[in-house]
């Protein structure tokens, strides 16, 4: 078997899809992406293509180092996302020819099924009880929402309690009925997140992402001296190599790699595996579309140290489509009572409607993070 064509369709909402087709028929998907440089993702995918046309697809190990050792420079978040979404569509097609879901290739299924949870609430956070309501209809328990607006390096009382008034309102209305994570998103300074962490611990949230940005990962240990809440993060790290400091120095409770940012299937399971060797658990970050869900389910389903996924349905991002719309077997992905269950399907388990991806992809916009600044006109972290 040969890979014969690689073709890329950038779609809404913010999404970008990978097939890779073969001499034998058989076509595997990825989605390579970084949210708001699609274009610049894409033309990384097809360089990358001169390496792969002509190759058996089923040497996903050989031409996975290949492309990440075949160039002088390496790693970060546009050649990783390149290589994760051709990785995904590889190790579908594999799949595929033989007939099997991929976890059954890469050492068999630990659990049945996944625990997923459910953004609300935005990027300015509102209306989140409501939002945690309508999800519970659809079989959520367990939620995430971000943490604060824009913040100061040093915030007011005002700032902190405004905060820490939406998380409040939460478990008087839930109780203990419901779990949720919280997203600082990197808004937060180090002085900030210490305070904010002490201020919410009484409110038992299940994590906190990204305390500080990933650039300050060695605060990481010294924060989580001085809080009980575990720490999660790595969507902004791309490879074993970046997460290799991070465990070492410790303080990470909950390690999140993007299977579509991080190296792909290949690549997160063996940083799945080095978080096992340090007691800490796995989440991958997926606020993307379906195919990158399908792969992290992959990596869910062979990690025994994986707690749950974040999956995009219904999220604040979702403009012009949603999750499943560009999904057959949507039946497949249906949540029940918080979990979906591992797919019999071979390969990554989805069938994409092409021909809907096609058609969406001649309307689709240009997706761009908003750009915040403080009151006193500077920059703020988004």
């Amino acid at each position: 078997m040969k890979i014969t064509k690689l073709t890329t369709w950038r779609v809404p909402p913010r999404w970008m899809f990978l097939k890779i087709e073969t001499d034998e028929g058989i076509t595997g998907w990825g989605e390579p992406i970084v949210e708001g440089r699609a274009r610049t993702v894409e033309a990384a995918v097809h360089e990358l293509s001169e390496y792969l046309v002509g190759q058996d697809p089923r040497r996903i190990n050989d031409l996975w180092q290949v492309m990440y050792r075949g160039g002088f420079y390496r790693g970060g978040p546009i050649l990783m996302s390149a290589i994760a979404g051709i990785d995904q569509a590889l190790w579908d097609i594999h799949g595929k020819a033989l007939g099997k879901p991929v976890y059954e290739l890469i050492g068999g299924r630990v659990r049945d099924k996944v625990k997923t949870y459910c953004w609300v609430g935005g990027d300015r956070p509102a209306e989140i009880v409501d939002g945690m309501r309508h999800a519970r209809t659809l079989g959520f328990d367990t939620f995430k929402m971000n943490g604060t607006e824009e913040m100061d390096h040093i915030a007011t009382h005002a700032d902190v309690d405004r905060a820490l008034e939406k998380f409040t309102q939460i478990r008087e209305a839930f109780g203990n009925q419901i779990d949720f994570g919280i997203d600082f998103h990197g808004r937060v300074s180090v002085p900030m997140a210490k305070v904010l962490l002490r201020e919410l611990e009484p409110l038992r949230p299940l994590f906190v992402e990204e305390p500080v940005l990933a650039e300050q990962w060695e605060h990481y240990a010294r924060l989580a001296e001085h809080t009980a809440i575990p720490l999660a993060a790595g969507e902004r790290m791309y490879s074993r190599f970046d997460f290799k400091r991070v465990f070492e120095a410790g303080g990470i409770s909950i390690l999140q790699p993007d299977v579509s940012h991080a190296g792909g299937i290949t690549e997160c399971v063996k940083i799945a595996s080095m978080a096992e060797a340090y007691d800490v658990a796995v989440a991958p970050h997926c606020p993307l579309g379906p195919v990158a869900l399908a792969a992290c389910l992959q990596v869910d389903l062979v990690s025994h140290n994986a707690v749950f996924q974040e999956q995009s349905m219904g999220i604040h991002y979702n403009q012009g489509a949603e999750l499943l719309d560009y999904v057959v077997n949507r039946e497949d992905f249906a949540v029940d009572q918080g979990h979906v269950r591992a797919s019999e399907k071979p390969g990554l388990g989805v069938i994409v409607d092409e021909e809907r991806i096609v058609e969406a992809s001649r309307r689709a916009a240009d997706w761009r993070n908003p750009v915040w600044r403080h009151a006193d006109g500077s920059v703020a972290e988004w």
